[in-house]
């Protein structure tokens, strides 16, 4: 039994000391650790497996748009980054640079990659003379390298997973519509896979990606009341291609620019399902993207036909096509208990001699610990239900808490008291001006401006801040 307590009180309480409770779940589910390199990751089995998932899923999606998918260099020459003044600068704190081949000193320094719309640009360049060439929907799975300040695990560290989408069209407008359809995916697969609700909207000037003509976000809200940015999705014009000399011959041979669009979703993900649907036990995890979505736990194991009957049980949910496994160890069902909450597993299944002599067994949720005998002949339908309610449930729970926690204020003063009183975002007025923006930072206790919705409610007719005729409603919030 001490063992037993001591797996959940190594985690600390949520409402104790939420960036604590972050760390203990991360540790205690052994989903990542801290490398020999300060500020990059060890990806363990658990996080990696759940990585896996939403790559598998997401990549559907994108091939389902006509997303192909290649893979470019982790360098890049330092004259290649310089192409685009905008972008170059907006990386420059971040960029880690290599200067040596072996024992000798390059002639041009290479920068490891922070982000690749330079490469595709150079590679596109050389490619693409006529129509008949567009559009180029292209998207890579890779790491980049940022040397960040600060890190924290998944949220934000100096190497991290992601994938890259880039693509050139022969339109403004086609370009434009793809950065949008790529947002729309986004949102799709965190709401519907991940279960995890989001505001989405367009970034302001300040907060839009270096280089980009405009930028589209989702943005989560987690336990503690920070945002979290989910994905992007760039517009850039032609700047990117113009500056590599992209152009191609339409159909009466006359030369045209082409228009960019670039967008990702990182590891950081894993932070957002960890903050959003974890509590004191330890992780719970979406079925739709759980790497094991049942674990079978034989009771009274030592009792004769026991192990048995939980071997066929675990067969056939596997022939079912559920993610199973067992837990045949000699540890105590109380632990194996822990163990299953800690991981996130969505349900457990306990069978034991009494469920053997009655045909059925327990099915446990990982949410909410509900208890559902199911008969043995059913399981594998039954299964299939209660994790689809999970999923369901999982979302409109995340829904409520984030619809209670988004707020109004019409002055710069309600505006605070929200930040300071409240967790969540701030719904508010805005004339437009980067210096208003800033102002509205620093006085109502360090939000940001999140992003400007598509569909913007009229809150009053003039800016939070100066009382000037405003132009947007904003979604302001702290955020990670």
């Amino acid at each position: 039994m001490a063992k037993e307590k001591k797996l959940v009180q190594s985690i600390t309480s949520r409402d104790e000391d939420f960036a604590q409770w972050y760390t203990d779940v991360v540790r205690e589910a052994k989903l990542c650790d801290y490398s020999g390199v300060k500020g990059c990751l060890n990806y363990l089995p658990n996080g990696y497996a759940l990585w896996e998932n939403i790559q598998a899923d997401l990549d559907r999606r994108f091939k389902e748009t006509g997303v192909e998918n290649v893979y470019l260099p982790v360098l890049i020459p330092e004259s290649l980054l310089q192409k685009e003044k905008d972008h170059i600068e907006g990386f420059a704190p971040e960029v880690a640079w290599v200067t040596h081949g072996g024992e000798e000193p390059l002639q041009e320094r290479f920068c490891i990659r922070p982000t690749s719309e330079t490469l595709f640009c150079d590679v596109w360049s050389k490619t693409v003379q006529s129509y008949r060439d567009l559009p180029k929907v292209w998207n890579q799975w890779c790491s980049v390298l940022r040397w960040e300040k600060t890190t924290r695990p998944f949220l934000r560290s100096r190497e991290f997973l992601w994938q890259e989408g880039h693509t050139i069209h022969a339109t403004y407008e086609e370009a434009e519509e793809r950065t949008k359809q790529m947002w729309e995916v986004y949102k799709n697969f965190v709401e519907e896979d991940l279960a995890i609700p989001v505001v989405a909207g367009r970034k302001t000037e300040s907060e839009k990606f270096a280089g980009a003509q405009d930028t589209y976000t989702i943005e989560a809200l987690m336990h503690d009341g920070q945002a979290l940015q989910s994905a992007t999705s760039h517009f850039f014009g032609n700047a990117f291609p113009d500056a590599f000399n992209i152009k191609y011959a339409d159909k009466n041979n006359e030369l045209h620019s082409v228009y960019e669009t670039s967008w990702g979703l990182s590891t950081r993900i894993i932070g957002a399902i960890i903050m959003v649907h974890g509590d004191d036990s330890g992780l719970v995890l979406p079925p739709r993207i759980a790497p094991v979505q049942t674990r079978v736990i034989p009771i009274a194991q030592h009792k004769e036909g026991v192990l048995d009957k939980a071997g066929e049980l675990l067969d056939a949910l596997r022939s079912a096509g559920y993610r199973a496994k067992i837990d045949d160890s000699e540890k105590s069902p109380g632990w194996k208990f822990s163990e299953q909450e800690m991981l996130g597993i969505p349900t457990r299944i306990e069978i034991g001699p009494k469920d053997i002599e009655n045909g059925q067994v327990v099915v446990v949720r990982r949410d909410t610990r509900e208890k559902i005998v199911v008969a043995i002949n059913e399981i594998g339908t039954k299964l299939g239900e209660i994790l689809e309610s999970i999923q369901k449930d999982l979302y409109a729970k995340a829904k409520v808490f984030l619809d209670e926690h988004i707020s109004s204020a019409t002055t710069l003063d309600e505006m605070k008291d929200a930040v300071q009183n409240k967790k969540g975002f701030v719904k508010a007025m805005w004339c437009g001006e980067e210096t208003c923006e800033e102002e509205i930072k620093v006085r109502a206790g360090g939000v940001t401006s999140r992003c400007i919705p598509m569909e913007e409610e009229h809150l009053s007719d003039v800016c939070v801040c100066c009382g000037k005729p405003a132009k947007h409603m904003v979604y302001w919030g702290r955020a990670y």
